[in-house]
């Protein structure tokens, strides 16, 4: 098995046993798990329960062009 970097900051989806679980981007993290005060909105379990993830592209070739930079139509 090879290692494999993650940018957690890239992560929008995983993917658990029942399907694709799609999160707010930045908000995946992976620590060591404990018990103790803490957001009453975080979600934790064992990273064995992560069948894989999904990361936004961070590549420029992979994003959409913006519309502010289509060139302006020609006035008729």
């Amino acid at each position: 098995m090879t290692n494999t970097s993650i940018t957690t900051a890239t992560v929008v989806a995983v993917l658990l046993a029942d399907g694709w679980h799609r999160i707010v981007p930045g908000s995946f993290q992976v620590a060591p798990m404990s018990f103790g005060p803490g957001d009453p909105g975080v979600l934790a379990g064992p990273l064995t329960a992560l069948l894989a993830v999904r990361q936004a592209a961070t590549s420029r070739r992979h994003r959409r062009p913006s519309l502010a930079a289509a060139p302006a139509p020609e006035a008729a």
